[in-house]
């Protein structure tokens, strides 16, 4: 049995969630998400709670059993506290400010860099170099934060760059002069 997938998902008060055609609805105080899931995954509400359950032994039912259950759990979650990621800009002259549905920052290039906020997420960007991200969809969330961390990856000598709130940067010690 896959340990994550007979895990039962906790449905918070408030939360709403449906299954009909193939289909996951959830509805919270926050938004809607729904999600297509596979017919060998079958679902059950008991009592506040979620269990998620395969039709078979295939390893594929198994791989489903275990995503389905993660995703349904995901989707509780976002509607009901939501998702956020939180990033570090460090360098000199390193900033960012939203701008409506734009976040425009000096990372260090000749020209400023617009990234078009996508719809559904909210993004914070504070004078410290704080930058937030949130919304309801954890995947959506991350691939944004994702996105705008590519743009200056930090690097390992003076740190520059935008890093994730709790990631860690591997320093380097730099040239040492010759005498």
């Amino acid at each position: 049995m896959s340990r994550i997938g007979k895990i039962p998902v906790k449905v918070p008060q408030g939360v709403k969630v449906d299954f009909q055609n193939s289909l996951i609805s959830v509805e919270g105080p926050k938004g809607k998400l729904t999600q297509k899931y596979h017919p060998v995954i079958s679902f059950e509400l008991k009592d506040e709670e979620i269990i998620v359950s395969r039709a078979n032994e295939e390893k594929q039912t198994k791989s489903f059993h275990g995503l389905y259950r993660n995703l349904l759990n995901n989707m509780v979650t976002g509607v009901s506290t939501g998702f956020t990621k939180t990033l570090i800009i460090t360098g000199v002259g390193y900033r960012a400010e939203v701008q409506g549905k734009l976040l425009v920052m000096n990372l260090g290039f000749s020209t400023e860099i617009y990234v078009g906020i996508p719809e559904g997420l909210t993004v914070a960007a504070e004078a410290s170099g704080k930058v937030t991200v949130s919304g309801i969809d954890k995947q959506r969330v991350g691939e944004f934060a994702a996105q705008v961390r590519k743009l200056r990856k930090p690097e390992p000598y003076k740190g520059k760059g935008i890093r994730y709130e709790n990631e860690q940067i591997r320093r380097k010690v730099g040239k040492s002069g010759v005498k």
